[in-house]
């Protein structure tokens, strides 16, 4: 059995249709140079990025790896991880990293509880979740992203002050996020009102599912990390 207990089997898509062969070949050739090793009881970042980044931000299920890409494009000077078990996904993005020289770019390409279990203590400044899956049936929202059994992750990866970036057009899903996040304590949610959850923050890019898939009205919610005591 692997480090995440039966309550926290994986659920969802692994591969889509069969992959390109430039994308097959980033997939066998690029990623493993990106990827964290996991065999080590923690991670270690310096070594995971070849220096101290000035910060390290990462997105849970980025997809397509357009968010992603752009984030790491405008910032080199930090470092950005990204998780993503759907293969095609994770090819696509290697075709951003190659195309694009993103040097800052490491990738985790299966559950990204696996890597967050390993990573350090108040390690990193800012975690995205962006349009995650909702598992909108009532028995399945056990398996959702944000909920009971991960914000104790959340809380202990995100340095004091760091912040929490959620999205999600499905309205029960968001105010799941909302009981969740407020009842475990340990963050402050920074919107003061419609006009802040209703508008795509200025900083991040309009995706492709954001442009043509949306189930309903995307809500941006933005946490912060309080102070640890």
């Amino acid at each position: 059995m692997s480090d995440i207990q039966k309550s926290e089997k994986f659920y969802g898509r692994r591969k889509g249709r069969p992959l390109r062969d430039r994308h097959q070949k980033l997939i066998e050739t690029l990623l493993p140079e990106l990827s964290a090793d996991l065999s080590a009881e923690q991670v270690d970042m310096e070594a995971l990025f070849g220096k101290k980044p000035e910060q390290v931000w990462l997105e849970v299920g980025f997809g397509a790896g357009e968010h992603l890409a752009w984030q790491a494009g405008r910032h080199p000077e930090l470092g950005f991880i990204g998780c993503e078990p759907f293969i095609n996904g994770v090819a696509r993005m290697l075709a951003y990293v190659e195309d694009e020289g993103l040097e800052n770019v490491r990738l985790h390409a299966d559950d990204a509880r696996l890597l967050m279990d390993k990573l350090p203590d108040a390690s990193l400044d800012r975690m995205f979740v962006l349009f995650p899956d909702p598992w909108h049936k009532k028995r399945h929202n056990f398996r959702r992203m944000i909920g009971p059994d991960n914000m104790p992750r959340f809380s202990r990866l995100l340095k004091d002050g760091g912040d929490l970036i959620v999205a999600s057009d499905h309205a029960d899903y968001v105010r799941w996020i909302l009981y969740y996040v407020s009842t475990h304590g340990d963050f402050d949610w920074l919107d003061e009102g419609p006009g802040d959850w209703y508008e795509r923050p200025e900083g991040r890019p309009k995706t492709r599912y954001e442009t043509k898939a949306l189930a309903g009205i995307p809500h941006y919610l933005h946490f912060r990390r309080k102070a640890r005591s």
